[in-house]
């Protein structure tokens, strides 16, 4: 599983020009599933972004969590993020794992976020979205599981 995490003021999903998902402050998650993944792989990260000190405190330190601040998060399915652009000039996207595997997960992800405390939105599993972030930072990490 791998996640891109932005920090952010906002965040919005829009399907076919309706707006289906909409945080404040909080955090817009990418989410790729690969083979292998699993619900604890799910539960894992969903854990660790709960409570990864990411944002500031009354002295400008990073020391503050989701939880601590109340923030919200936007989960976006993202299978691009297991694009391997290594040869030729298209990527290749073996290493994601199928919709029919990729979904579950993705909702699995979603639910142990709720599970931790964070209140959830959601972008539509498998459809084109046009997805708004407010990067607020800017602050960007990579998690991998």
């Amino acid at each position: 599983m791998r996640i891109v995490l932005q920090r952010v003021r906002h965040g919005a999903v829009e399907v076919n020009g309706t707006r289906i998902a909409e945080i404040g402050q909080g955090v817009v998650l990418l989410v790729g599933i690969t083979r292998g993944d699993t619900p604890k792989t799910a539960r894992w990260l969903a854990s660790k972004i709960a409570q990864l000190r990411i944002f500031e405190d009354d002295a400008g330190k990073m020391n503050r969590s989701l939880l601590d601040v109340g923030g919200e998060a936007l989960v976006v399915s993202q299978f691009t993020l297991y694009g391997d652009a290594r040869k030729g000039r298209r990527p290749s996207f073996t290493k994601a794992a199928p919709p029919d595997v990729a979904e579950p997960l993705v909702d699995a992800f979603a639910n142990a976020l709720r599970d931790e405390g964070v209140p959830v939105q959601t972008g539509q599993f498998g459809a084109h979205m046009l997805v708004h972030i407010e990067n607020d930072g800017p602050v960007t990490l990579i998690l991998e599981r």
